[in-house]
């Protein structure tokens, strides 16, 4: 299997909003690993879209990852690949989607499956989920092994998306990998 590029990948926040955060367990490590995630996609030129569940009754995108995203879809299923304009709202030619966001066992599970059934392949981002139970991100992580599908920490993308030392960005890319 290939590694990221910069060119075919794109990362898919979801619903990282305000009024969910706060009962997310480990939340401060969940949105720092987050926020270096989406500032070296927006070095690296990878399209950031986010959704928001009911924003009005769950809050908007947490302001300091809303400021990194490219675009937000609003959707009001669990998976957001069944709103009809969805799928048209995402960038083109974007096949591999990195999800990340809450929680990781009711609306990043279900998306991510919703997206493999769109023909994309969706990965996993394991430090950039939450859940309220640590239990639930790990029955998670199991139902995407069942699946097949692809799991990758942050770092290990922004590594591929470098793919050497001499990428103009490599300095600030790594700065974000040592704030950790």
């Amino acid at each position: 299997m290939p590694t990221l590029s910069t060119h075919d990948s794109m990362v898919l926040l979801v619903d990282m909003q305000t009024g969910l955060l706060p009962a997310i367990a480990g939340q401060q490590a969940l949105i720092a690993s987050t926020q270096r995630l989406l500032q070296a996609a927006q070095l690296l030129g990878v399209p950031v879209m986010a959704t928001e569940h009911w924003a009005e009754k769950i809050g908007p995108t947490d302001p300091v990852l809303r400021r990194w995203v490219d675009h937000v879809i609003h959707k009001q299923h669990f998976d957001a690949a069944r709103e009809a304009h969805f799928l048209p709202e995402l960038p083109r030619q974007r096949r591999k989607v990195l999800l990340i966001g809450t929680e990781a066992h009711v609306c990043v599970l279900q998306t991510g499956l919703g997206l493999a059934g769109l023909g994309l392949a969706p990965i996993l981002v394991t430090d950039c989920i939450g859940s309220r139970q640590p239990s639930d991100h790990a029955a998670a992580c199991a139902r995407w092994d069942h699946y097949r599908l692809e799991r990758i920490s942050s770092e290990m993308a922004m590594f591929e998306w470098l793919e050497t030392p001499a990428h103009p960005q490599f300095k600030e890319v790594l700065a974000l990998i040592k704030s950790t």
